[in-house]
């Protein structure tokens, strides 16, 4: 007889299964869960030598893992993009830096480095030498204030740039990061500045800056006032730019009245300098920074279309020609119509902070001097001992120190099953207490906690990457002047050089002036504006159709290129609850539902995760369950019950070995074969004999095999990511076609595990549902929510699959890549258009052909290119995924 290694108990060698040679000796288990135990104290152990080894050996030793540092330095200065380029060139030419990311949004400079080769006094005079200043590290002082904003606008880095400009005019800031999810975190000197005059110079930069304060929902009243502003705008510009359009066009719609130029006039100025008037203030923020955009081309192009119509109205004899208030008024109500869209499509990426925030207990029970005093959760302290009862929520993360219970960990960790916690085991705060009291001893408060560090994690992701810049809006920067500067050149050119030189008519200011306006029109913003908005409005209402919610347009503009899809395996492949999926009868005096029913009633009482599953089962098969005569929770092992003249055991097989049953061979061959398929079994024993064994686990959702083969067609690579032990994990990914697995990850190392893989350059999509994966969701290139997780996790998810079918994750492949498609089709003619127009326009053809091109043909280009996009986008209605 040989003993266990690990529980004392003695095996008869001959019989043992289990059994391995280390350094000559030999070692027996009377079990598959002593054996594994025994290797992973084994490995653990090596490790633990391994590592005394390389810190005893860190020259010779190849195994040897280099030591780094990880810093973060705070920069100012930058202005663009390529600053930031410049500045990681200059921290990564310094000896012993491994890896430098700057981020111009958030104006730092993350920096991994050997501390034996260099120092951080060393990469912050990188920085300095590179033109840029560095930041003092801000140490928390009573005397600094804090300030929380969100800043509506404040969503590109041009705009980050703008706001960044504006605050470093203000005295007495310590620190400031800006976000381009909106969000700005600024600490300053109470002596020298204050929040009003923070937000002022906001204000006055050409954004609405928002406290946030906590229960207050202004953020969301702000974007509902501005969706009612826009809808009213889209309204009266409708109903001003449908009679202009009929009194434009006499000839087609036989309509002649008295004084119709200045008719249209009184209908196109309300238009023109209210309704437009957004755009004017846009242009000349961008002015003040030097810099054009899309406001910049609207206003050059409507307001030249309206100064020239202007001018034909009042001086018919000097201007001659038709008038353009249709253009104007048409193409600034279209704007406001693609803007009024956007709006409402726009995501709510701060409810998911929110919701995180909201998981936080408000209060906690704690023992002071000898007493329970309830107190806000902010007042607690790290080594006060408090009470958590049954149905309330842990207050913080601690250890504990006194009883017994399972925890629902699933709004943290995202797996369905409770986990039993007893003495001295940690406890997560925000879990929830299912049964038994806990006195436990806070160990982490505030910031450090670790939902605190989720809540973290999401804000950083979200705004540690740039969104994707419409091409529009990069052209857009160059195109304007560009397109300005023509309009000038051709106008000198026509007035002062082509008089002497070309057959230019005698009025040589009307024909110079002619050709400057039609320039300006024809290169009007309208084509361009259209282009990708009415193709993501088609694409998402196509996703919707078809059970997709596509938040922004970046996810369309991404979702096609993916090359890795990381699915999350609790409650994503699989349903997310513990379901009973084999009963093994080991008596045959006894039926299935015999087992299912003696298992039933002795976990009747139980307050145990797995005896729901059971209990559901018995009930959907209309089994009577009778009231135990007595009944016996064994924490960790089972429980024991007396049913009339029945001993009940139902448990592990620790529960067996404490009231020494015997686990035959034909028990222990089933038991191995259900744990080698990532199963929980449980052995059920009637009267010291073991009769049945029960199986339970998380089932795979119907679709999700179909989901992966599909994937696996359009040449994506699939992976699984999940906090379950690999033997569960590897069997779950076999059954679906996985070769990828990523397990054991703990909640806050999914984020680490997809920037990891986006490292390697894949294009990465996560596909989650719990709190757990929201980091990992916006960490990601995309987010992907299936509409059965929680509402963060749909908040922070690029896409959201309302069906919960995970065949949808293709569907949306598939439509992003035909959106895509459209969007540079019409990109395309939108820049074809002005392309070849603004050289014609210019006057390009008129010394060979005579040809001119009058601003009313500009306009009518324009108007066309506008046409041919929005109904290039139409056709997006017959595609069928």
């Amino acid at each position: 007889m040989a003993k266990d290694p690990v529980c004392g108990m003695e095996v008869e060698e001959k019989k043992s299964k289990y059994s391995i040679v280390i350094d000559g000796k030999k070692y027996y288990f009377c079990s598959r869960n002593c054996y594994e135990k025994f290797i992973n104290l084994k490995n653990a152990s090596k490790h633990k030598k391994s590592e005394k080894t390389t810190k005893s050996d860190n020259i010779t030793n190849k195994n040897n893992i280099q030591k780094t540092t990880k810093t973060t330095i705070s920069i100012s200065g930058m202005h663009c993009a390529t600053c930031a380029q410049t500045i990681e060139k200059s921290l990564s030419k310094e000896k012993g830096v491994l890896k430098a990311s700057v981020n111009f949004a958030s104006e730092k400079a993350n920096v991994e480095y050997d501390p034996n080769v260099v120092d951080e006094s060393k990469l912050r005079k990188a920085v300095k030498n590179a033109g840029y200043d560095v930041l003092d590290r801000f140490v928390s002082e009573p005397s600094i204030s804090e300030l929380k904003l969100k800043v509506i606008g404040m969503d590109n880095p041009h705009c980050v740039g703008t706001v960044n400009d504006a605050l470093n005019l203000v005295k007495g800031l310590v620190s400031k990061e800006l976000y381009v999810n909106q969000n700005a975190f600024i600490k300053y000197d109470p002596k020298l500045a204050n929040a009003e005059a923070i937000k002022k110079a906001i204000k006055n930069a050409g954004y609405e800056p928002i406290e946030q304060k906590q229960g207050a929902d202004v953020e969301k009243e702000a974007r509902e006032k501005e969706i009612r502003r826009l809808k009213w705008e889209v309204i009266i510009g409708a109903i001003l730019s449908v009679p202009i359009f009929i009194l434009s066009f006499p000839e087609w719609f036989k309509i002649m009245i008295p004084y119709q130029n200045f008719v249209l006039l009184l209908l196109a100025s309300p238009v023109q300098l209210i309704l437009a008037y957004r755009f004017y203030v846009g242009t000349y923020i961008g002015l003040m920074n030097k810099t054009a955009n899309m406001d910049t081309l609207i206003a050059v192009g409507t307001g030249a279309a309206y100064i020239y119509s202007l001018l034909a109205t009042f001086f018919p004899k000097m201007f001659t020609g038709s008038v353009y208030y249709d253009t104007s008024a048409i193409i600034i109500t279209f704007i406001l119509l693609g803007k009024y869209l956007e709006a409402l499509t726009k995501g709510k990426a701060s409810e998911a902070i929110r919701k995180l925030i909201g998981l936080q207990a408000k209060t906690a029970i704690v023992v002071r001097d000898g007493k329970e005093i309830e107190i806000p959760i902010e007042g607690l302290q790290i080594g006060d001992v408090f009470i958590v009862k049954p149905g309330q929520k842990i207050a913080t993360d601690g250890i504990v120190i006194s009883g017994d219970s399972h925890i629902d960990e699933s709004m943290i960790t995202g797996e369905s099953m409770p986990v039993s916690k007893k003495i001295n085991d940690k406890v997560i705060g925000a879990t929830l207490n299912k049964s038994g009291m806990l006195k436990i001893k806070s160990t982490k408060i505030g910031s450090d906690t670790m939902l605190a560090q989720i809540i973290k994690l999401v804000e950083e992701a979200q705004g540690s990457k740039a969104p994707i810049q419409r091409l529009a809006d990069k052209v857009s920067g160059v195109f304007v002047p560009i397109v300005i500067l023509i309009a000038i050149l051709s106008f000198l050119f026509w007035y002062f050089i082509a008089p002497n030189s070309l057959n230019v008519p005698s009025n040589d200011f009307i024909f110079a002036f002619t050709i400057f306006i039609a320039v300006l029109i024809i290169a009007c913003p309208c084509a361009l504006g259209l282009a990708t908005p009415t193709a993501i409005m088609v694409g998402t209402g196509k996703g919707a159709e078809n059970g997709i919610l596509i938040k922004n347009a970046e996810a369309l503009e991404t979702a096609h290129k993916l090359t890795t899809i990381v699915f999350d395996k609790t409650g994503t492949l699989t349903k997310g609850k513990p379901e009973v999926t084999d009963i093994a009868v080991l008596d045959k005096k006894f039926v299935e539902n015999d087992i299912l029913k003696f298992a039933a009633i002795a976990e009747k009482s139980s307050e145990h995760p797995l005896a729901e599953s059971v209990l559901n089962l018995a009930k959907s098969r209309k089994i009577t369950i009778s009231e135990p005569i007595k009944f016996e929770a064994i924490s960790g092992k089972g429980v024991s019950a007396k049913y009339k003249n029945y001993d009940l055991l139902i448990g592990n097989d620790k529960l067996m070995h404490e009231y020494k049953i015997k686990i035959d061979d034909e028990a222990e061959e089933k038991i191995k074969q259900l744990e080698e398929q990532g199963k929980t079994t449980v052995i059920l024993a009637l009267n010291k004999s073991i009769i049945g064994l029960i199986a339970i686990a998380d089932t795979l959702k119907e679709n999700s095999k179909e989901a992966v083969e599909e994937l696996h067609k359009l040449g994506k690579e699939v992976a699984m990511i999940t906090g379950d032990n690999e033997r569960v994990a590897n069997a779950i990914a076999k059954q679906l076609g996985i070769k990828k697995v990523l397990a054991e990850v703990l909640p806050q190392d999914k984020e680490k595990e997809i920037k990891k893989l986006k490292s390697e350059g894949k294009i990465v999509a996560m596909v989650g549902d719990g709190i757990n994966d929201a980091p990992a969701l916006a960490a990601a290139d995309i987010g992907i929510a299936v509409g059965a997780g929680t509402d963060v996790a749909i908040e922070t998810g690029q896409i959201i699959l309302i069906k919960n079918d995970l065949r949808d994750v293709v569907t949306a492949i598939k439509l992003s890549s035909y959106t895509i498609r459209k969007i540079k089709q019409n990109l395309f003619w939108a820049f074809i258009y002005n392309a070849a127009g603004v050289p014609i326009a210019a006057g390009l053809l008129y010394p060979f052909f005579g040809f001119l091109l009058n601003p009313i043909i500009a306009a009518a280009a324009m108007a066309f290119s506008s046409v041919s996009v929005v109904s290039n986008s139409l056709l997006m209605r017959m595609w069928r995924g």
